[in-house]
């Protein structure tokens, strides 16, 4: 690779991070997401076990000699590791050897079966995961207010710029794929199309040894498109596959399809959050369903320019709130945060919620419109005189606002255009 080629991404810094700390990083997500490019930048020699050079030579040569493979200046790079899942025991094994940080750079676009894989590598090889591109990684983001600022009650006031309708509708539906940043809209659509196509006709089917039926995986990422940004329960998703052609179908198969989705990393979900840790809203409530990138949902609907998608403002709305929480997702993880939303026994819910590792918390309602902001400050400022342990910031992410600034009521606006890690 060309490193001057190469567009900086926000897990930088966490990769090389940890590979200060472990033996070996394991750099895991979707498939075109960059993940090879990065370890790449990161490695100072590469094994590519997918590469089709000698017929595949290099898959023969893992499967025999595990340990061959890992020969090299390093961190070495092992591109695609799970179609060899021994290299995973390989690596660990090696990095047991010897006390030396940063050996190796694994990357994988699947979770592979345990079969084969002995040692979960606890203690030597750490797993990051990593999203498709953030709109500050495209540079669709001035990224004039930071997202740990503004986490920790610090926001300073700024004129961002006008931002269009289109211009949001357009990158929800490019998602981050960097493959697609010189490619016009009306091109990049045909990446995420492709990739779930791919996905269903190919990638699903070298998870494991199960036959399942294309169909009806078909239908289920359609009906989490529709349910894209909600917490539709598997009763729900069921209930939409039965209503297109009378299928027969339960909610163990569902299960089952959730899962192979969730090991090829296509679904991202938020899981719920509650100020006491072992409250039971952590356990009971559901988690918000989520495609790894907007882009999907919008393949999926049929939805191919940006005229569809503002025509039905409801569902670009749903849409630019899964757009806003992938890249809340992408900054917090770079400060070791995590990525929540809140919904209680009482339906009162938060879109977002970042909770620091300290265990302080910040709430974020999502909205397209400028026309929206005071109800949502308003619903924030309600909501959270309802926790003992209140909010350190209040937060409305707003589409169509030309500056970040901290309202009267004390309430944060902030452009997701201005947005950064």
């Amino acid at each position: 690779m060309d490193n001057n080629l190469y567009q900086p991404r926000i897990i930088d810094s966490v990769v090389e991070q940890h590979l200060r700390a472990f033996g070996a990083v394991c750099i895991e997500g979707p498939k075109w997401c960059g993940k090879t490019w990065t370890a790449e930048k990161h490695s100072q020699s590469a094994f590519l076990v997918g590469n089709p050079a000698g017929n595949f030579q290099n898959r023969q040569l893992a499967q025999i000699d595990p340990s061959l493979v890992l020969k090299g200046k390093q961190p070495r790079l092992i591109d695609e590791w799970q179609e060899v899942p021994s290299l995973w025991d390989a690596v660990r094994f090696t990095v047991d050897q010897s006390t030396m940080k940063g050996q190796f750079i694994l990357t994988g676009s699947a979770t592979p079966s345990h079969k084969g894989v002995m040692h979960s590598g606890t203690g030597r090889i750490a797993r990051l995961r990593m999203m498709p591109m953030s709109l500050f990684e495209s540079e669709n983001s001035c990224g004039k207010v930071s997202l740990k600022n503004l986490c920790t009650g610090t926001l300073e006031n700024a004129i961002t710029g006008e931002v269009s309708l289109k211009s949001l509708a357009s990158y929800i539906l490019r998602g981050g794929w960097p493959g697609n940043l010189q490619l016009s809209t009306e091109d990049a659509v045909k990446i995420p199309a492709q990739y779930l196509e791919n996905l269903v006709t190919e990638d699903i089917a070298k998870v494991d040894d199960k036959v399942r039926d294309e169909a009806k995986m078909r239908l289920l990422l359609r009906s989490l498109a529709r349910n894209e940004s909600t917490t539709a329960t598997r009763a729900r998703l069921k209930s939409d596959m039965q209503g297109v052609e009378q299928l027969t179908i339960d909610e163990d198969t569902i299960a089952d399809y959730l899962n192979v989705f969730a090991k090829l990393f296509i679904i991202e979900n938020q899981k719920p959050f509650a100020t006491a840790i072992r409250s039971s809203l952590r356990i009971k409530q559901a988690e918000k369903r989520h495609l790894v990138d907007p882009s999907f949902a919008c393949s999926l609907l049929g939805i191919t320019d940006e005229d569809r998608l503002i025509g039905d403002l409801r569902t670009f709305g749903f849409l630019f709130e899964a757009l806003c929480e992938r890249d809340l997702k992408i900054y917090a993880q770079s400060f070791g945060a995590n990525l929540l939303h809140y919904q209680d026994y009482s339906n009162d819910e938060i879109d977002a919620v970042v909770e620091l590792a300290n265990g302080s918390w910040s709430a974020f309602e999502i909205k397209l419109g400028a026309n929206q902001i005071d109800e949502a400050a308003a619903k924030l400022v309600d909501i959270n005189k309802k926790f003992e342990r209140p909010a350190t910031t209040l937060c409305v992410i707003c589409g169509l606002t030309n500056a970040a600034y901290r309202r009267p009521d004390g309430v944060c606006v902030v452009p997701i255009t201005a947005l950064k890690p």
